[in-house]
């Protein structure tokens, strides 16, 4: 029993030693330490681990913190200005969370803010990025219009509008966006224009649902591509229904007897009686199967290279199933007393079949393309 309250003991103030940031401290780990002892603060103004890290601890932050700032503004780093403003903000974060808590504000009366610093260190991140982007277009490739664009936006998050970034964005941007003409889909005969119109509009929607504006990967009609003067893509996405067929009908007939013995009741309950039902039953099945495949190629339109080349296969069958029957209906089962209940349906239109059987083609080359292009965006 004393083992066990001299554990709970110790663990107990492991535990306080922790909230307090005690060992963050003694480890190095500065604004950790005192953050977590002005939290300890809130709840219990008078914990003396806590009070002894905040006022031993902000001290050793600040100083750390300028160290820090000086061997930053001293090296040849990139970006070191974005370096030294993400110390500043963790004093302010710091400073704030003190002047916010009676009790630590009690020790730490002044807690150090950066305004001033702050304000010039964003403008000078800013111009850091800016000059990157600036260099970066002078390659003058997509790849390193992406890289520019990236370094105009960090600029314009430190400061908003930052000199031309607005336009510098917008150069990048254009010059980094791969364009896309996705070809209309020819079919050999005017029966399934309709049905390949619908299955273009459907790849079509789910790429631009995929690839936003905002992104680097742009896709057109070639009516679009007409509209907006875009001559030269950079890409062709070229796809074409080959080897299919639609409607095929094939009709069975089966007949078989049915025949099941069934517990009668009697008036005399000490003998128990059967009866035999018989009956002929015809099952007709009706199968309409349609199917196909769609070649799907991807050309780099610069070089005229063939990047992707696939085909991808569909299919869909429709089927109906009824019977007729004589004789006693209770020799039927359940599942063909099922079928006798239904009757021949209408054949499904071309038109529908089609659709159905590109469901499948749909999923596996959307699927395709948003992995291809992915890279890309």
């Amino acid at each position: 029993m004393k083992k066990h309250i001299w554990f709970s003991a110790v663990l107990f103030i492991v535990i306080v030693a922790c909230s307090t940031g005690k060992k963050a401290l003694q480890k190095g780990d500065y604004f950790s330490a005192v953050s977590k002892a002005v939290e300890r603060l809130k709840s219990s103004p008078e914990n003396k681990n806590a009070i002894q890290v905040v006022s031993e601890g902000y001290p050793m932050t600040l100083e750390w913190t300028q160290e820090e700032m000086d061997l930053i503004m001293s090296s040849n780093n990139h970006f070191k200005w974005e370096q030294a403003i993400n110390l500043m903000q963790q004093v302010n974060q710091l400073s704030d969370q003190i002047r916010s808590t009676p009790a630590a504000r009690k020790i730490i009366s002044n807690p150090k803010t950066f305004t001033t610093e702050l304000n010039m260190a964003f403008e000078k991140a800013a111009e850091e990025r800016y000059k990157a982007g600036l260099a970066e277009m002078e390659i003058n490739t997509r790849e390193s219009a992406r890289r520019a664009f990236d370094h105009f936006s960090r600029a314009n998050q430190f400061v908003n509008n930052y000199k031309d970034t607005r336009q510098l964005l917008e150069e990048a941007k254009n010059l980094a966006t791969l364009r896309v003409v996705v070809e209309a889909i020819p079919v050999n005969t005017q029966r399934y224009k309709l049905s390949s119109e619908f299955f273009y509009n459907q790849v079509f929607e789910y790429l631009n649902n995929q690839f936003r504006p905002s992104g680097f990967v742009s896709f057109y009609t070639p009516a679009q591509a007409e509209k907006v003067g875009l001559n030269n893509a950079d890409f062709i996405v070229d796809m074409d229904f080959f080897d299919f067929s639609v409607g095929n009908l094939v009709h069975t007939e089966k007949e078989e007897n049915a025949e099941q013995t069934i517990k009668v009741e009697t008036r005399d309950t000490t003998r128990t009686e059967y009866k035999k039902y018989t009956a002929k039953l015809k099952t007709f099945s009706d199968q309409v199967i349609s199917g196909g495949n769609l070649r799907v190629r991807i050309i780099d339109n610069s070089t005229g290279k063939l990047m992707t080349d696939e085909l991808v296969p569909g299919s869909f069958t429709w089927v109906n199933q009824y019977a007729i029957f004589v004789g006693d209906k209770e020799a039927l089962n359940a599942a063909q007393l099922e079928l006798t209940k239904r009757r021949a349906l209408p054949l499904p239109a071309d038109q529908d079949l089609f659709i159905e059987f590109t469901k499948p083609i749909y999923t596996q080359v959307t699927q395709n393309l948003n992995r291809f292009f992915r890279k890309y965006n």
